[in-house]
């Protein structure tokens, strides 16, 4: 056992305690001076970067089918979601609220909601000046269900009593196919479609829709 030290304990003085703890400290940061500058130099080189990166690009909201959608299909929720993509592609017309009203086209999942899409009096507003938006009852709704939106068609008209055939319009454009059950007509006969019409001719056309077997066929030009 080793012999206790006579010699009384010096107690040290406040600012003693004080140079000491300095001294240990300055002891502790001196061996890790390496890892200290090596993490002081990663933060810098990340404020660097961050300062150096370019602001994140802008967007906007546009409005697109969540899924595919049917013509005539009256928009719900669920139906659309939000998309956020560069200003510069929103479709010209992107519409804005389109809930509750009907769809005069299919949409494919993905596919922005726009006027020209929705049965209403933007539906032409696409077409070329001199046309006019009428909707027009061909007699043969089996015709009627191959049609969609973007075909263009020559209207012809048979007089049943008479027995002929003439021309009422050329390269009318079809705008919509609403369902039957959309237009409302199950009690009569034939189906509607909205056409894009020379305006001089639609008048002749919708005289004709009213007493003649209506039908078309389609333009190539």
């Amino acid at each position: 056992m080793e012999p206790r030290d006579p010699r009384p304990a010096v107690a040290r003085s406040p600012r003693r305690r004080v140079r000491d703890a300095l001294d240990d400290v300055r002891r502790r940061l001196l061996r890790r001076r390496r890892l200290i500058a090596a993490l002081l130099l990663g933060v810098a080189a990340a404020v660097a970067v961050r300062s150096l990166a370019p602001p994140p690009p802008s967007t906007a909201a546009v409005l697109v089918a969540a899924h595919d959608l049917p013509a005539g299909r009256a928009l719900r929720e669920g139906d659309l979601v939000t998309r956020r993509v560069p200003p510069d592609v929103v479709p010209q017309g992107a519409a804005r609220d389109p809930l509750g009203r009907r769809l005069a086209a299919p949409l494919r999942a993905g596919e922005p909601v726009t006027d020209v899409r929705l049965l209403g009096p933007a539906l032409g507003a696409a077409q070329p000046a001199g046309t006019v938006t009428a909707p027009v009852r061909l007699s043969d709704a089996g015709q009627v269900a191959l049609l969609r939106p973007g075909d263009r068609i020559s209207l012809l008209g048979t007089d049943p009593q008479a027995g002929t055939t003439e021309m009422l319009a050329r390269d009318a454009t079809v705008l919509a196919v609403p369902d039957a059950a959309v237009a409302g007509d199950g009690a009569l006969p034939g189906r509607l479609v909205v056409l894009a019409l020379d305006s001089d001719v639609v008048y002749h056309v919708a005289s004709a829709s009213a007493g003649e077997y209506v039908t078309y066929t389609w333009s190539h030009s």
